[in-house]
């Protein structure tokens, strides 16, 4: 070591007591000390700050942090102090602070005592914040979350784009440029705006091979399917995102009603309640935070074990933050995402709302999610890959932590396919985005393809003999192996790369691996717990079906108004042996559990005990009673003969989810009386006609229903006889 090496090492060990710096620390430290423009790409955990608190710590004068989180920003000046004893060694300047507290700021940054000062970008902007600044020796401006600079990034901040006019007002500072997430495109982005392409650059790796990754179809069941995966994961800690509060809200009580320890975090809680749940986390008071992505930006919780992705995120850059928030100790993380392309298409309703450019680069993003989520290679190399950065997915640090190469899917030679598609991308010069490409190759025009009269061309169509999808999945596996390439500037143009050029003269084996199908799950599932998981035991069903027939036979009533199939099967699956564990099944409510059930439960217990069977505690998903108070107000103002459309719109519901609301309350076995609401729609003949229908018949299925009465009838003037038949008949 040099002198200026153990100086360096001196100080680290003074300051934050380590003795070795971490990964690329000590190179960055050394160009900033060197007075030199510096852009540091490091992940969440990669110990960034200390980057630039430590030469601030040593360097004469003030060192500028522009932080656009006020929370963060408390956090870290808190962290200072606590290594000094003057308390004045760091601040933060922005909008909260009285005249007093600012007076305080200005003379302990005059007097040379503040060696860190956090502002906001926004307070950057007043002229008399400039004007002091300029009349105090400043060390270097530091931009933390540079990323939010770029309209490409995943956090872009309009007023980080006039940062560059304010430093210079300072006079020639060095800056430096730091973020935990960057694509190429944003970096270059941030190295042009903050005008420093002479910056010197430090990139970490990305990769965090304790991680792993895997996808899941995103069915109806998800909710059974998490409480699953966290019990097996028992006392561990993990974080679940959702996109909305009001998902935030249910999931947290579903968990909570299942006996797991979980609290809601989101913007809509007052400041308090999300500091508590905050801490109740860090302490370990509760294992699971339930979140939307505003949560953890100021976490640092070593051991999160799980993150899961209720919803998939709008960009990969937020994937990667978010995920990154777990193992960040080294040990075990696993990655949970469900995906389904119903959630996407949400998401791109929402973005139809905004200014044409931001809806462009919205879908661009997205689209990177989707081709993340439906590949079947590598998800580590496709990530890495997407930040720049090539992975070996055969001998790379956690090459096998993922489900798609611990679950190989089938691979098809590809040579030829390959070379079509190359060609494809060469003749058309460059000028087109994925899309188009695979529609010249299956021959689909469009206005964009029109204009450039590429249908004209003999290879239009060329490509026909295979469908969009294989195109879109092969167009991907190319890209990330690096024949293909996307342009920066006009992000999303693909072009062929001179690998590609020479994979055209001299083509070798390609192996391409199918995309995942991702199908949704059969509506029939209302809440949790109907069908879809598709286990129950089949014996077991038979069975219950006699039994029902019995029953039914016994009151003189069709089979379904005794238990709907769903509520069969899923007692197939669940095995209860209790009236209240009857409570729990699909579609059975206490006072149907209490009227039909203690025969079934006696049957099911039988049955347990004479094949041995071991019953899944874990599947018994209690539901929460969401809607429980929906429901509460739909039966007090149905007793007091309110309009059924007075009810639905106090309760922001269509007609149709009222009535679905009802099927439910119905079939769960509480009496509704809707004669009142009916005797306006239909006559007495009609209600007996339509009731007699429902007597004989051996569904209670309303497309049989509509069949049978061959356009007499509406579909909602059905439901609503089936909701008085099943309330005077089965309640």
């Amino acid at each position: 070591m040099n002198s200026n090496e153990i100086e360096i090492h001196k100080e680290l060990k003074k300051y934050f007591g380590f003795s070795q710096f971490k990964g690329l620390q000590e190179q960055v430290i050394t160009s900033i000390l060197g007075k030199t423009n510096t852009f540091v790409i490091m992940p969440t955990g990669g110990g960034k700050s200390l980057c630039y608190q430590l030469p601030a710590l040593i360097q004469e004068g003030t060192a500028i942090v522009v932080s656009p989180l006020i929370a963060l920003m408390k956090n870290q000046v808190d962290a200072i102090r606590s290594l000094s004893s003057e308390n004045g060694i760091a601040h933060v300047l922005n909008s909260s602070l009285t005249k007093t507290e600012i007076a305080q700021v200005k003379k302990d940054i005059t007097s040379g005592l503040t060696k860190l000062l956090y502002v906001a970008p926004e307070s950057l902007t007043k002229e008399e914040y400039v004007a002091f600044l300029q009349s105090v020796p400043i060390s270097f401006v530091a931009i933390d979350e540079a990323h939010c600079i770029s309209e490409w990034g995943h956090d872009f901040r309009p007023e980080y784009r006039n940062l560059r006019n304010i430093i210079k007002q300072l006079g020639k500072v060095p800056i430096i440029g730091l973020t935990a997430t960057a694509t190429p495109k944003v970096q270059e982005d941030i190295l042009k705006n903050l005008d420093m392409s002479d910056a010197n650059t430090f990139k970490a790796s990305f990769n965090r091979p304790n991680l792993y990754y895997e996808v899941r179809t995103k069915t109806k069941n998800i909710e059974s399917d998490i409480i699953r995966f966290i019990k097996q994961h028992k006392g561990k800690s993990g974080i679940i995102y959702c996109l909305s509060r009001k998902k935030v809200e249910s999931i947290a009580e579903v968990l909570q009603v299942n006996g797991i320890s979980a609290v809601p975090y989101h913007a809509g809680l007052d400041a308090k309640t999300r500091a508590k749940h905050q801490d109740m986390f860090l302490m370990e008071d509760v294992d699971v935070v339930v979140a939307t992505i505003a949560f953890g930006m100021g976490i640092d919780k070593p051991d999160v074990r799980f993150v899961i992705h209720h919803d998939i995120p709008k960009s990969l850059e937020s994937y990667y933050q978010e995920t990154g928030r777990a193992g960040r100790d080294g040990g075990e993380g696993h990655c949970l995402a469900y995906y389904s392309y119903k959630d996407v298409e949400k998401l791109e309703k929402f973005m139809s709302g905004k200014p044409v450019a931001e809806q462009e680069i919205g879908f661009a993003l997205l689209q990177e999610v989707v081709a993340y989520a439906e590949t079947s290679m590598s998800r580590r190399k496709f990530l890495l890959h997407y930040f720049g950065e090539e992975f070996d997915s055969e001998n790379g640090e956690g090459a096998d932590m993922d489900d798609n190469v611990r679950n190989p899917k089938h691979k098809v030679e590809a040579k030829e396919q390959v070379v079509k598609l190359l060609e494809i991308v060469r003749d058309t010069k460059h000028i087109y985005k994925s899309k188009e490409i695979v529609f010249t190759l299956i021959g689909r025009i469009n206005a964009v393809i029109k204009a450039h009269k590429t249908d004209t061309q003999p290879y239009f169509g060329s490509g026909s003999d295979h469908d969009e999808k294989y195109w879109m999945a092969l167009l991907r596996q190319v890209l990330v192996t690096g024949l293909l390439s996307k342009d920066i500037e006009t992000y999303g143009i693909i072009k062929i790369t001179q690998e590609g050029l020479d994979f055209i003269k001299n083509p070798v084996s390609f192996m391409m691996s199918e995309d995942h199908e991702y199908t949704e799950a059969d509506d029939e599932t209302i809440v949790t717990g109907g069908k879809s998981s598709g286990t129950a035991d089949e014996v077991l069903t038979g069975m219950l079906r006699e039994l029902r027939k019995k029953v039914a036979k016994k009151l003189g009533v069709p089979p379904f108004v005794v238990f709907q199939d769903p509520s069969i099967e899923d007692m197939a699956l669940k095995y209860p042996i209790t009236i209240q564990e009857l409570y729990n099944i699909h579609g059975v409510g206490e006072g149907k559990a209490k009227k039909y059930g203690s025969e079934f439960v006696a049957l099911i217990s039988r049955y347990v005990e004479d094949n041995d069977i071991i019953r899944p505690d874990d599947l018994v998903v209690k539901s929460t009673g969401v809607n429980s108070a929906n429901k509460l107000y739909i039966i007090q103002n149905i007793d007091r003969k309110l309009s059924l459309n007075d009810i639905a719109s106090a309760k922001g519901l269509t007609m149709d989810a009222l009535i679905k609301e009802m099927e439910q309350i119905v079939y769960s076995g509480t009496k509704l009386n809707i004669k009142y609401w009916l005797d306006d729609i239909l006559d007495d003949d009609q209600q007996e006609e339509i009731h007699d229908y429902f007597m004989e018949s051996e569904s209670d299925k309303i497309e049989d229903a509509l069949k049978e009465f061959d356009g007499d009838y509406d579909i909602d003037e059905l439901r609503l006889m089936r909701i008085k038949f099943i309330s005077e008949v089965a309640n």
